[in-house]
């Protein structure tokens, strides 16, 4: 009886674990196709520009969008400190020195959760309304979640800059491509239960 009971809960246990596979790469494909794949409104007028660091293009997307009259201001959050605007511009390449004074950089956050929180705090202390959100295709619809949280009642508006090797061929046939993405769909995942779960056991940095 005991090892027909231990069989019958391992049997169970299997088919959980089969049935929870199951379910995230449903949702994993979802994920992926939620991911934008262009920029949808690249002439709406914006308070601020905010680019999220960690990735190509971001930077020198958000310095770009700044020079053609995008926005009022560009903040760029989770900038490594020491660095200036002085570097960041010498490191562009792209832009003219006359948006340096328009350009203000955060050195707090060292995740999305702390862009956001960084993010909600210097846009408050503007006065803005609205910001055009800059960041990696695959990591807008994460961004989103976070930013929407810690700013509801601002407009915000997603421009994705899209990594060259995510263009090159379908994520899924790509090994970099397909971790990359299901790397980040698990940091939505546990980004969207955080709040149910005590901070104690899911920190706010936590999959960041």
């Amino acid at each position: 009886m005991r090892r027909g009971r231990i069989a019958r809960l391992l049997r169970q246990a299997a088919a959980l674990a089969v049935a929870l596979i199951v379910l995230w790469l449903i949702g994993l494909w979802r994920f992926a196709a939620a991911i934008p794949s262009e920029v949808a409104a690249p002439d709406r007028l914006t308070d601020a520009i905010v680019v999220l660091t960690g990735g190509s293009q971001r930077v020198e997307g958000g310095l770009r969008l700044l020079a053609e009259g995008k926005a009022k201001k560009l903040f760029i959050s989770g900038v490594y400190r020491g660095v200036d605007v002085t570097e960041l511009l010498r490191v562009s390449r792209q832009t003219p020195d006359s948006v340096a004074c328009c350009v203000v950089l955060g050195h707090t956050a060292d995740n999305t959760a702390g862009n956001a929180r960084e993010t909600a705090q210097w846009m408050a202390g503007e006065g803005f309304h609205s910001l055009r959100l800059v960041t990696a295709s695959y990591h807008m619809p994460r961004s989103l979640l976070e930013f929407s949280r810690a700013m509801p009642d601002l407009e915000i508006v997603p421009n994705p800059v899209f990594p060259e090797f995510l263009r090159q061929a379908a994520w899924w046939r790509s090994r970099a491509g397909a971790l990359l993405i299901a790397s980040e769909y698990s940091k939505y995942l546990v980004a969207l239960v955080r709040p149910a779960v005590p901070s104690v056991l899911l920190p706010a940095g936590a999959g960041d």
